[in-house]
Formats: C-alpha cells, structure tokens, sequence
C-alpha cells in the first residue's frame, strides 16, 4: 500500500483512512489491530471532527472515557497500542494530523 504521508508520518488526507490504511499504519508499531482497537480509533477521529483538532493525551483519555469505556487510562492505552505515546501514535492510526503539543 503507497500512503502518502506528511514529515510526522501521517496521513496527508485525513480523508482516505479506512481500517485498512490504519493497519498498515499500525505495522510500525508492530500491531495486529482488533475491533477494540477500531473502536478507539473510530473515537479519535470523531473527536478530530467533533473539536477541530487531533487530541492530547489528557483530554483524549476523557473523552474516550464517555465515549467508549469507563475503563480506559492511559496505562490501558499504551499496552494495547504498544506505545508510550498515546496521543501522538493514536491520532497517526486514526489518520488525523499529531496532536499540536507534540514533539
């Protein structure tokens, strides 16, 4: 699959993603993505439509707190994501430009 992807490695249209595109993006990461995972991948990009913008880790773990499961923290996040960089790799799955906060 040829993505065309940004200087940050993601997306550079939002608007091609499919489950496909993000597991192919997921294979970085060394990840075998589940329904679960698309789950929250599905939230992130309603929060990126819903807001404007690619969330931060505090206020994505809150949001996906309503949305998908009381249950999710961030320890949650990083395990079954295989990072420690929810936001950042969460919004890159999602196909979402990176958060604005990081690096």
């Amino acid at each position: 699959m040829n993505l065309e992807l940004d200087q940050d490695g993601h997306l550079a249209d939002y608007s091609i993603w499919t489950e496909s595109v993000a597991q192919e993006l997921a294979k970085s990461l060394e990840l075998e993505l589940t329904p679960w995972h698309f789950k929250i991948l599905q939230a992130v990009r309603q929060f990126y439509q819903q807001f404007g913008h690619a969330p931060a880790t505090r206020p994505l773990i809150k949001f996906l707190m309503k949305t998908v499961s009381a249950d999710i923290n961030n320890a949650v996040l990083q395990e079954q994501f295989n990072t420690g960089l929810v936001a950042r790799h969460l919004s890159r799955l999602a196909g979402v430009p990176k958060p604005a906060n990081c690096l």
